[in-house]
């Protein structure tokens, strides 16, 4: 089938799209840009992100993706720090960056589509380009297009969520094709993306976010066809996989938990009998939550775990997932993963450490300005992600926890996940996370964040109650808060450094 992107009512062709890319490449030019020079982009999951970034790609320029929840502050930093000379972002997105956009950065403002404005409940007043700014679609009308031999391969610089300090820009260097070509092999493994073969797929997450980029971008190159889901809504995505007949799809636990606290009627009210290949990553899957969605969907759900920085280096099925309970996978071919003790030594099975993973032939990357910090992750040529776990005696990896959110109380090592995990199943939970905060007797005691269901009628005492029959006493949280909403990103992580950092800054120290 011809390539396609659809977005609510409205869709493009690959090929019309590919050739707006070329003329945005073409404008890009006449105002400058080169090889490894970087565009920025403010965009919700939209057409004009695949313009953009492919057009940056042609003339051999950086893309760099904005998460377009950012304020004036937060978005000026990176596009400050990537050095990026254009900006395309959408229309009601400008308002509240406008401050924070550097001097003699070029501004391309893209209308905010009227599937977007509904999602979001966005005025309509604030979707359409302000006077005496440039309109995207009319800048690229008007562009020359650019039909120069390609050079070599740029991804784009994603920025890490900045979960400690300022986000990091990953900047890999330009590949050769052989290095192209691991690329391509990672995709098919993970991603399960093959040339020549009809794909159907929905992109859930937001583009701005490593996986959903590197997802999206591949199945929009590689033609099929592409539906846009412009913000994640269980229901709807049931609706989209039986009306396109949805075959791929890219998604993150939270979502797996979204969609199996539906009503059992409103579950079994959509055909889903076309899917083949879903993939999850980017968060910890509980195995009870994994096990029902295979029982529901079938024998069709994978996953993969590795960083912005490592790439999809370990990869699982579902056939894998039921006989190895908790599994993250093994190294993809080509890759390979070592845990590291506190002494800089490799553990053998069954020890938690530090996870060190690595994919041969791979672009090697930098933090963008940051050589100092890309030096800090590496051991003996691999790069960690910061997670602890452990390699049971089959090869097969567990993440316990990120090093930095384990908690150590009374001396003893506890990591917050294992407890979110059977948490999220708690009737009337919606979302939950687990920190450790000071304690004048252990050190640290453990703090949960709860986000209710509405009117669930939960309390600390019946939560704790509730844990205690599940788990060990010493993990049930000391502390039990409630809120109406907890600060997550569409990618699935909680900023817990939000939550966190207030007991920290009362007690006088940091963590």
């Amino acid at each position: 089938m011809e390539g396609k992107v659809v977005s609510g009512d409205r869709s493009i062709s690959q090929a019309a799209l590919m050739g707006n890319a070329a003329r945005a490449a073409g404008g890009f030019d006449r105002l400058g840009l080169g090889a490894d020079d970087t565009v920025a982009m403010m965009l919700r999951n939209d057409f004009a992100f695949f313009e953009a970034a492919f057009g940056a790609g042609l003339i051999g320029a950086y893309a760099t993706p904005i998460n377009w929840h950012y304020k004036a502050d937060e978005a000026g930093y990176i596009i400050d720090d990537c050095d990026a000379r254009v900006l395309v972002v959408h229309a009601d997105l400008l308002p509240q960056i406008a401050e924070g956009i550097p001097d003699g950065v070029h501004v391309l403002v893209v209308k905010t589509p009227p599937e977007i404005r509904d999602a979001y409940g966005i005025p309509a007043e604030a979707c359409a380009v302000p006077a005496g700014a440039t309109d995207w679609d009319e800048w690229v009308a008007q562009q020359p297009v650019w039909d120069r031999p390609p050079p070599a391969m740029r991804t784009n610089i994603i920025y890490t969520s900045g979960t400690t300090g300022r986000p990091k820009g990953v900047r890999r260097e330009p590949a050769t094709p052989e290095m192209a070509a691991k690329i391509d092999e990672m995709v098919s493994v993970i991603f399960d993306v093959r040339p020549g073969e009809e794909r159907r797929t929905v992109v859930t997450g937001p583009v701005y976010h490593s996986a959903p980029n590197l997802y999206a971008l591949m199945n929009v190159r590689d033609g099929g066809l592409t539906v846009l889901q412009p913000r994640f809504d269980p229901e709807e995505l049931l609706q989209m996989i039986e009306q396109h007949r949805i075959t791929h799809l890219h998604m993150v636990p939270t979502m797996f938990v979204r969609l199996l606290k539906l009503p059992e009627e409103v579950r079994r009210k959509y055909d889903l009998s076309s899917l083949k290949f879903v993939v999850h990553a980017a968060a910890p899957c509980a195995p009870e939550t994994k096990r029902q969605m295979i029982e529901w969907w079938g024998p069709v759900i994978n996953e993969y775990y590795g960083g912005t920085e490592t790439g999809g280096a370990i990869f699982h099925t579902a056939e894998e997932a039921l006989r190895k309970p908790g599994t993250v996978g093994r190294p993809i071919p080509g890759a390979e993963v070592r845990i590291y003790g506190d002494d800089g030594q490799v553990l053998p099975a069954g020890e938690v450490g530090e996870i060190y993973l690595r994919i041969g032939r791979w672009p090697d990357f930098t933090y963008h300005k940051k050589d100092e910090m890309r030096r800090e992750c590496e051991r003996d040529g691999l790069i960690t992600c910061g997670d602890v776990g452990w390699l049971d005696e089959d090869g097969f990896l567990f993440i316990s926890d990120r090093k930095k959110d384990m908690v150590i109380s009374g001396g003893v090592n506890i990591y917050p996940a294992e407890i979110e995990a059977v948490l999220i199943h708690m009737p009337g939970v919606a979302d939950c996370a687990v920190f450790g905060i000071p304690d004048d007797e252990f050190g640290e005691a453990l703090c949960a964040y709860i986000q209710p269901q509405p009117e669930a009628g939960l309390d600390a005492a019946g939560v704790r109650a509730w844990l205690r029959e599940r788990i060990a006493g010493y993990k049930v949280p000391k502390v039990v808060e409630f809120r109406a909403a907890l600060p997550r990103e569409d990618s699935g992580k909680i900023f817990k450094r939000k939550l966190r950092a207030p007991y920290w800054a009362e007690a006088g120290r940091q963590i």
